[in-house]
């Protein structure tokens, strides 16, 4: 039995933006080193590979009281905190539903890294437009290169 997709609330998302410049979310507390991750990969044993907002990639633990509660699927935005004696490991500190995760984009909150729900306008990027070279209108085209080269042409290779 396949578990159902999470959809987000369009209810929920009005609340939370009506809100003002407020962030209506838990953040994460960074006096205590949590950070945002991505669930990467789900490898079982209450065990989930994340990528960081620091570029790491660490094995996270879910914890038992957050296992039973909550499930973590792989692309869930989520908090986590690095262990102090092992850095390549972190505890989940807390999941982000879709939609806490879609209003946090939206904010601009989130880090580009783990910003996998593309709702932040950055502006640095530059808009790429199809543009369409302006023909001479001065007179007929020249004939193509390859019918004045013997050597290029078709009919030369055969025959």
């Amino acid at each position: 039995m396949a578990r159902r997709e999470e959809k987000v609330d369009p209810e929920l998302l009005a609340q939370l933006e009506a809100g003002g410049d407020r962030i209506r979310v838990p953040l994460p507390n960074r006096k205590v080193n949590e950070m945002f991750a991505i669930a990467d990969q789900i490898l079982g044993g209450r065990r989930v590979h994340a990528v960081c907002e620091d570029g790491e990639s660490r094995l996270a633990r879910i914890p038992g009281k957050m296992r039973r509660r909550q499930w973590v699927r792989e692309g869930d935005l989520m908090v986590i905190q690095p262990w102090d004696f092992q850095d390549a490991k972190a505890n989940v500190c807390m999941r982000y539903t879709k939609t806490q995760s879609l209003y946090l984009s939206r904010k601009g909150v989130l880090p580009e890294i783990v910003d996998l729900f593309g709702m932040t306008d950055f502006g640095a990027e530059p808009k790429v437009e199809d543009t369409v070279p302006e023909a001479d209108s001065g007179g007929p085209e020249p004939e193509s290169t390859a019918a004045q080269d013997p050597e290029d042409d078709i009919d030369s290779f055969f025959g």
